[in-house]
């Protein structure tokens, strides 16, 4: 049983890109599956 919410979300393992299998860095409200490498960003 999970004592504490936060203890839940800290211990979730990082997200991965679904074409490299990176990980990626995740802002607050994102729910793409690709890193910033293969979605072909240039410039943040």
């Amino acid at each position: 049983m999970i004592k504490n919410i936060l203890d839940f979300f800290r211990n979730l393992p990082a997200k991965q890109c679904v074409e490299c299998g990176k990980p990626i860095e995740e802002q607050h409200e994102c729910y793409g599956n690709k890193c910033d490498h293969c979605l072909g960003v240039k410039d943040l």
